[in-house]
C-alpha cells in the first residue's frame, strides 16, 4: 500500500479537476443521448450508466498505478512494449466497425488497445531517455523513433490517424523536454506534414495506399472548406459550428439544444461532445470548461517541473503531451480549425478505454508528484 506519510503529498487539486471534468463529461453525455441515437434502441440512462462504469474500472486501474513506485516501472518496459504490440497486431485481425479495426470484443463491451498503448509508449520511452538523453545530434532522434514506429504503423494500419496524431505529439514533446534540439524537431515536423501532403495528394489522384483511404483525406479537405461537401464529409464540421455559435453567451439550457436533441449533430456523445456543451451552455460554459482544462495541464506541468529525476519528469511531459493534442485537435475540429480526426476530449467523450486510460494517465501523475517529497521518520 501506500505510505500513509506520502498521502499528505497527493494532489487534491490535480484530483478534483479530473473529477469536475468527469461531472462535466456524465452530463453532457446525458443530455446529448437520453432520447436516444438513430438506430439504438437503448434507455436514456444507458450510455451515461455505461461511462460511469467506465469511470469505476478506471479508478480500479489507477489505484495501483499510484501504489507502486513509478520507479518500478522501468523494470516492465520491455513486457509492457512486446504485449502491446501484439495486441495492437491482433486488433488488425478483428471485424471493423465504422470502417476501422481498432476494437478487441470482450463480453458486452470493446477495449481500444490503442488508447491504454499511449501510456506503455510514454513508460518506455521515458525510460529510454532517462538512459540516454538527446545531445542535440540527429542520431540522438533515431532510437526514439524506432521504438515509435512500429506503434505508429500498426495503429495506421487499423487505420486510426487521430491516435497515430497522438502519438507524435507525445514522441516531439517528450524529446523537446529531454532536450532534444528545437530546429530538429521543426524539421521532423515539417516533413510529417509534408508527407501528409503528398499522401493526400497521390490518393485523390488514384493511388491506393492501403493504410490511407479517400474518406481520411476528404476530411482534411473539408477542413479547409466545408462547404466543398456540405451534406456529406463536411456535415460533421457545418454542425459543430452551428451548435457552438447558437449557444451565445450563455447557452440554450441543458437538454434544450436543437442541434443536439433534434440529432442534427452527429457523434455528439463522442468527437464533438465539446459542441453539446457549447450550445447548452453557451461561451461562459465552454470558458469554464477551457479554465478547467488549462488547470488539468497547468498541475501536469508543475509536476513535470518539481518531479525529482529524469524518469519522473519524462513520465509526467509525457502525459502532459498526451493531454494537450487531445485538448487541442478536439476543441480545434469542434471549432473547424482542424482537421476532423476522430480524437476523444480527455474525460468528456464517451468511450471506456478513453476514460480509463486518462484516469491512469492521472494516477501516474500523482504518483510522480508523491514521490518527489522526502519522507521523514
Amino acid at each position: 500500500m501506500v505510505e500513509r506519510r506520502l498521502l499528505r503529498y497527493l494532489d487534491w487539486y490535480l484530483v478534483g479537476v479530473a473529477a469536475s471534468l468527469m461531472s462535466v463529461g456524465f452530463l453532457a453525455i446525458f443530455s446529448a443521448t437520453h432520447r436516444g441515437l438513430p438506430g439504438l434502441p437503448v434507455g436514456p440512462y444507458y450510455f451515461v450508466t455505461r461511462q460511469i462504469l467506465s469511470a469505476a474500472a478506471g479508478l480500479l486501474v489507477a489505484l495501483p498505478i499510484l501504489i507502486v513506485d513509478y520507479h518500478r516501472f522501468a523494470d516492465w518496459i520491455r513486457p509492457l512494449y512486446l504485449s502491446t504490440l501484439g495486441v495492437l497486431f491482433l486488433v488488425l485481425l478483428t471485424e471493423a466497425i465504422s470502417g476501422a479495426s481498432s476494437w478487441l470484443r470482450l463480453g458486452g463491451f470493446s477495449i481500444q488497445p490503442s488508447e491504454p498503448a499511449k501510456l506503455v509508449f510514454i513508460i518506455v520511452l521515458a525510460r529510454y531517455l532517462e538512459l540516454h538523453p538527446p545531445e542535440g545530434r540527429w542520431r540522438d532522434l533515431v532510437v526514439p523513433f524506432l521504438i515509435a514506429g512500429p506503434m505508429l504503423v500498426l495503429i495506421l494500419a487499423q487505420p486510426d490517424f487521430g491516435t497515430a496524431i497522438v502519438f507524435a505529439g507525445i514522441l516531439l514533446g517528450m524529446l523537446f523536454v529531454a532536450g532534444a534540439k528545437p530546429l530538429h524537431l521543426v524539421l521532423v515536423f515539417a516533413s510529417g506534414l509534408g508527407t501528409v501532403i503528398l499522401v493526400a495528394y497521390l490518393v485523390l489522384h488514384g493511388v491506393d495506399l492501403k493504410i490511407v483511404h479517400p474518406y481520411q483525406v476528404q476530411r482534411l479537405l473539408v477542413f479547409l472548406d466545408p462547404y466543398r461537401d456540405a451534406t456529406g464529409a463536411g456535415w460533421n464540421v457545418i454542425q459543430s459550428m452551428i451548435a457552438v455559435g447558437s449557444g451565445r453567451l450563455t447557452g440554450k439550457g441543458l437538454f434544450s439544444g436543437s442541434q443536439t436533441q433534434l440529432a442534427f449533430l452527429p457523434a455528439r456523445h463522442t468527437d464533438f461532445i465539446f459542441s453539446v456543451v457549447g450550445e447548452e451552455l453557451g461561451f461562459l460554459g465552454t470558458t469554464a470548461l477551457l479554465g478547467l482544462f488549462f488547470l488539468l495541464l497547468w498541475r501536469a506541468l508543475q509536476v513535470t517541473q518539481k518531479a525529482k529525476d529524469a524518469f519522473g519528469v519524462y513520465l509526467s511531459a509525457g502525459v502532459l503531451a498526451m493531454f494537450l493534442v487531445h485538448i487541442l485537435v478536439n476543441v480545434g475540429m469542434a471549432l473547424g480549425v482542424m482537421p476532423v480526426t476522430g480524437i476523444p476530449l480527455p474525460f468528456l467523450s464517451y468511450g471506456g478505454s478513453s476514460l480509463v486510460t486518462n484516469l491512469a494517465a492521472i494516477a501516474l501523475l500523482l504518483n510522480v508528484e508523491m514521490r518527489r517529497h522526502k519522507i521523514l521518520f
